[in-house]
Parts: C-alpha cells; structure tokens; sequence
C-alpha cells in the first residue's frame, strides 16, 4: 500500500472515531484485501468443510470493529492488528461452540458423527491454541502479542516490530522462543 493510500486509511480512522459513518464505507473497499488475507491465514489450519469461510470472518471482524464507540485506531498497522485479534476471538468462540455441540447434550453420536469429529480433529485446536495464548500472556504480555500480530494477523517481522516498538531482532528472537514455547505446550495436551 502506498503511502498516500496509507494515509488516507489514517484519515478514514480518525473520520470513523469522530463517528462518521460514511468513512467505514470508504475504509473496507481499502482495506479489504488485507482483512481477507489475514482471514485466509487463519484459517490455513482448519479444515475444508469448516463452516465458516474467509469472506464472512472479514465482515464479522469489521463489524465488530466499527460499531465500537472509540475505537482509538492510530493507524492502518494498528487497524489491523486489531482485527487480526478480532479474527481470533471469532475463530475460537466458533471453535468452542461447535466443541459444545458435538457432546451432543447426552446423544449417542452417529457414526457421521464420529467421522466428522476424527476429521476436525486433524486440524489445528484453536481452543488449545487460545488457551495456550492466554497462558503465555502471563508469563509474558509482549511475546503473546507477538504471537498472535504474526500468527493470526499474518504480519511479516518488520510489520511486527513496528507494531510493538521493537527491533527486528527482537521479534526474531521473540518469534523463535515461542514457537519453541507453543509447540511443546500444545503437544503436552
């Protein structure tokens, strides 16, 4: 995105926290793309047959996004960032819901079922994944924002590090640790 572009994001975000309605219009044709990708790269790990697709995870995010009294968006990085976060809580609130339904409220589970389960069961737990986040959240706040700015917003190292105020080598080294981290987590589940 070019620069008079990017600054013409920051000005819709200013125009929408001053709650002008007609910049939201104007801002998703804008950003789109962008949302779309990160939606796409959140969903890398779920299955084909999941039930919500890119497309509706975007609008869902954005109106989330933009109903909200004061946003207090900086910028078209931290727009983003944001609603990388947003795309998240989606996920795993759909991802919990569907958990819940499949215990069925005391139903036996047809063999359909039961296929359905072994095939979701593939893909990544973002329910563990989540719980895990809010775990390394504790330990420490910056690495766990790092992991989800790069993990579910799709951004690049120096994305990331302009984000959070970093150097480049911080968020490598902090990237490194993490998945380290995650990986032997999510495995002990």
């Amino acid at each position: 995105m070019s620069s008079d572009s990017t600054g013409h994001v920051t000005s819709l975000l200013q125009r929408l926290q001053q709650g002008d309605e007609r910049a939201s219009d104007e801002l998703f044709p804008l950003l789109y793309r962008e949302l779309r990708n990160i939606a796409e790269r959140c969903m890398s790990a779920e299955s084909e047959t999941h039930t919500l697709q890119p497309t509706a995870l975007v609008h869902e995010a954005y109106l989330k996004l933009v109903q909200v009294d004061d946003p207090g968006f900086r910028d078209r990085d931290h727009f983003l960032a944001v609603a990388s976060k947003a795309m998240r809580h989606i996920l795993v609130d759909h991802a919990r819901s569907r958990k819940s339904a499949k215990r069925g409220a005391g139903r036996r589970p047809s063999p359909l079922d039961q296929a359905v389960v072994l095939f979701e069961e593939r893909s990544l737990d973002l329910v563990a994944l989540d719980e895990s986040l809010i775990e390394l959240a504790q330990l420490d706040p910056q690495l766990a924002r790092m992991t989800e700015l790069r993990f579910f917003g799709g951004l690049n190292t120096d994305e990331t590090a302009r984000i959070l105020d970093v150097s480049k080598r911080t968020v490598e080294r902090g990237w490194n640790t993490t998945r380290a981290w995650l990986r032997a987590r999510l495995l002990s589940n």
